[in-house]
Parts: structure tokens; C-alpha cells; sequence
């Protein structure tokens, strides 16, 4: 099944909080899809054809060719993203939702172009600043420089769109990438204080936009409008309590809720298991963020170190953003919660990304083995 033999952990901490998505999914999406479809299950089994069966597809082909062979195909893949970022803007191939043009359908199929970005470009970053090396990062030329004109790229491809959302995780994926490979604080900070600028000014530009972050800032503003969405999810939230109102027995997801199936799942899971268990299931998935950086730690070369990197932060940061929006301690953004949110796109290319990981560790493996025998 696997040239080389993976990290155990990862695949049993992956196992593990895919079973608890599709569990959760079912639970949260069971009204609204009776109500849209006449099938209470047709989110989850849509979640399953078109996203883990996909995925998994994708998870053993990517386990199973060494990483390095991405290497070799890096600048390709820059132009790649950039290409499926355009191809929103193609007239009978572009489809609107909401107030963005993110989405693309093809012969009777959709897909999100952007998700499949994260993972192009990220291999695209972790190749040119491997590199580069510590030295050539200090150098504004060398190091700086190619990577803000690529980032650049894709964020205004993401803005023309408009995606904050999408675009504050890549942004997030290349900052933690860049600051892994060795940049000088300097940088560091500079990028930093620059991009949250930048996204401040992103926000000021669009009224729906700052409509959603002065809700952020004042939830009990409008609590029938703009200020809706957060204010059902602090309810279905703060009525779970210690131990949740019980599996299957949320009451917010009967269409009180916006994007049950979507970004607002975590909120469902609150209600339904309460405080205790929401927390444990998300020790799991930080256990599989953390094991993700254990497998960084230990991977053969520069490219593999950050490329693994960059996939735990893809998760980390995606996961934070969602959970933070339903808590309150970030705007809403519409990102969805990794393994467990409805978004086959999303799941085919996570996956995708597992499988990388997961040869990542198996090469990791393979080397402490080598080692340890000398």
C-alpha cells in the first residue's frame, strides 16, 4: 500500500478526526438537507463521493510519490496557480456565491479553485525558499523579493475575486513558511505589520466587509441583520454547557443557524457535546497539528521541513480562523473548519496534502532508520 511506511500516529490522528467530521456533519446537516434535497443525509453522502473517495484517491497517490518530485516541477506550479485563480473570471465557466466569484463549474462538476491553490503554491514557496537557504533568505533580492512578487500575485488574484478569507490563510500558509525557512526578524516583522495593514485597508474598502467587522467589534449592534450569524452562534454555543444538549439534539440547526454544513459546524458541535467534548475534539485535532510538526521536524531536507510546515500551518491557522470566527475573537469569514465542514473541493485537496505529509514522514522514517543503523 506504501513504498515506504508513514508515520503511524499521523494516520491514526487523521482517522480519527475524519471519523468525527463525518459523524458531526451528519448531526449538523440533517434538517437543512431534508428541507432543500428530501434527504437528511445528502450533505454527507455528498461529502463522501465527492470528497473523501477523491481525497483518498489522492492521499495514496501523493503518499506514494516521493516529494521531491515536486520539486522539480516548482515554477510550474506558480504558473498553475495562477491560471486556475483566472479562471473565475472566464465568462460560462465562472459562478458566483454571494459576494464572491470563487467558484468554477465544468461539464456539470464545481470546484473551488483557490483550495487546490493552497497546496500548488505552498510547494511552490517551500521549493524556492529551500533554495534560497538561511544566507540567500537575508538577502532582499535573493530572498525577499521573489517571494512577495509571487505572494503578490496570488493576493491580488484573491481580492479581484473578492476572497479575504482564502486570502488571510495562504497568507498566513506563506508567512509561517517564510519564517521557517530563515528570514531575518526584520523581515519578519516588516511582512507582518504590512499585511495586517493591508488587511485592515481590505476591510475598510468593501461596506459589506467592514459591516462584518464592526459586527465583530459590536455583535449586539444588529442582531437581526449583519449581526445575525454570530449572534445564533453564541446561542447554539452557550446552550451546549458542560455536556451538550446530546447528539443529534441541537435545536439552532434547525434552520436558525446559517451554514449549518459549512463554516458554522463547530457551533453545532458545541451545542450538541457541550464544553467538555468539544474540547477534547479539539485536543485531537491539535494533537494532528502538533504530530504534523513533529513530522516537519524530522524530515530529510530543507524542502520537506518546510513544505510539512506549511501544511500544518494550512490547518492550524484555516482552524483558528473558523473557530475564532464563532467565538467572536475574529470576523466571520466563511472558512471552513478542516475534516469536518461540507466542501468536497476542500476535502479532495486536504487530503491531497495528507498524502504529502504522510511521505514526507515515511522519508523521515526511513532516515532516522539509516541513521540509527550507522
Amino acid at each position: 500500500m506504501f513504498r515506504h511506511k508513514p508515520d503511524l500516529q499521523f494516520l491514526l490522528l487523521l482517522g480519527g478526526i475524519l471519523a468525527f467530521g463525518f459523524l458531526m456533519l451528519s448531526s449538523a446537516s440533517g434538517p437543512l438537507a431534508l428541507q432543500k434535497f428530501g434527504d437528511a443525509y445528502w450533505y454527507t453522502k455528498h461529502q463522501l463521493w465527492f470528497g473523501l473517495v477523491p481525497g483518498s484517491l489522492l492521499f495514496f497517490f501523493f503518499a506514494n510519490v516521493d516529494y521531491r518530485t515536486w520539486l522539480r516541477y516548482a515554477p510550474k506550479l506558480l504558473v498553475v496557480s495562477i491560471a486556475l485563480l483566472s479562471m473565475v473570471f472566464i465568462p460560462g465557466l465562472a459562478a458566483d456565491w454571494g459576494t464572491s466569484r470563487s467558484w468554477v463549474f465544468i461539464g456539470g462538476f464545481s470546484f473551488q479553485p483557490v483550495e487546490a491553490v493552497k497546496l500548488l503554491f505552498l510547494c511552490y514557496l517551500a521549493a524556492l525558499l529551500a533554495s534560497r537557504g538561511e544566507h540567500g533568505m537575508a538577502d532582499v533580492r535573493m530572498g525577499t523579493a521573489p517571494f512577495v512578487v509571487s505572494v503578490g500575485i496570488i493576493a491580488a488574484l484573491l481580492m479581484a475575486q473578492p476572497d479575504l478569507g482564502s486570502l488571510m490563510v495562504i497568507g498566513s500558509i506563506a508567512f509561517v513558511t517564510y519564517f521557517a525557512a530563515g528570514a531575518p526578524w526584520s523581515h519578519v516583522t516588516g511582512m507582518l505589520v504590512a499585511g495586517l495593514v493591508g488587511v485592515f485597508a481590505l476591510i475598510k474598502s468593501a461596506p459589506y466587509r467592514f459591516n462584518r467587522f464592526m459586527t465583530f467589534l459590536h455583535p449586539e449592534l444588529d442582531p437581526q441583520g449583519v449581526g445575525y450569524h454570530i449572534n445564533q452562534a453564541y446561542m447554539a454555543i452557550g446552550s451546549g454547557g458542560w455536556f451538550g444538549q446530546g447528539l443529534g439534539h441541537s435545536r439552532q440547526k434547525y434552520l436558525y443557524l446559517p451554514e449549518v454544513a459549512g463554516d458554522s459546524v463547530f457551533a453545532v458541535i458545541s451545542e450538541e457535546l457541550g464544553f467538555v467534548v468539544t474540547l477534547a475534539a479539539l485536543a485531537l485535532l491539535f494533537a494532528l497539528i502538533s504530530r504534523m510538526l513533529h513530522v516537519a521536524k524530522h524530515a530529510p531536507d530543507a524542502f520537506g521541513r518546510l513544505l510539512a510546515t506549511g501544511i500544518a500551518a494550512w490547518v492550524c491557522c484555516q482552524s483558528l480562523f473558523n473557530i475564532g470566527s464563532m467565538l467572536g475573537l475574529v470576523p466571520i469569514t466563511g472558512l471552513p473548519l478542516p475534516f469536518i465542514s461540507y466542501g468536497g473541493t476542500a476535502m479532495t485537496v486536504l487530503l491531497g496534502a495528507m498524502g504529502v505529509m504522510a511521505n514526507i514522514s515515511a522519508h523521515g522514517t526511513a532516515g532516522e532508520g539509516v541513521r540509527r543503523g550507522r
